[in-house]
């Protein structure tokens, strides 16, 4: 597993964001959907990664910075192709770990609420993230489930 910073504007990478915001949309209504478009994903504050095994485009994954103290991930995406291979985890892990590399004290979530999001929900308890209420700009939403967890 190779992960890159960034290859935003690659164009397996911008597939998989179009898939990933659709899919978002199939599960949701178009106002309780907070993916980030390509444009979003390049704002500064935003650090995007890309996971390839064997030059194939595995998933991604991204970190915004809310303040100096505290971090949301972002975009977290496994390609149909790469399902139950680690990616999701890999991704995490490494998203976990830049965190502490930036002295977050804290990282936050933003997933769905419908069955389809079981599985990122149950990845992000086993990573010790806990339901929690709204934070930055997010208002309570029935489709919406907020976590965070402590770090450093």
């Amino acid at each position: 597993m190779d992960i890159r910073v960034g290859e935003l504007r690659n164009k397996e990478v911008i597939t998989l964001l179009q898939e990933h915001h659709q899919d978002m949309l199939s599960h949701s209504p178009v106002e309780s959907v907070h993916a980030l478009d390509l444009r979003a994903l390049e704002d500064s504050d935003v650090t995007f990664w890309s996971l390839w095994i064997n030059n194939s485009l595995a998933g991604i994954g991204a970190l915004k910075e809310l303040d100096k103290e505290h971090g949301e991930i972002k975009s977290m995406r496994t390609s149909t192709n790469h399902l139950r291979k680690g990616v999701a985890r890999k991704l995490l892990e490494h998203i976990l770990n830049q965190a502490n590399i930036l002295s977050y004290n804290k990282l936050s979530l933003e997933t769905g609420t419908m069955d389809a999001f079981l599985p990122a929900q149950k990845l992000y308890q086993q990573f010790g993230f806990q339901e929690c209420e709204p934070f930055g700009h997010y208002k309570k939403d029935p489709y919406s489930m907020f976590m965070s967890k402590n770090i450093n």
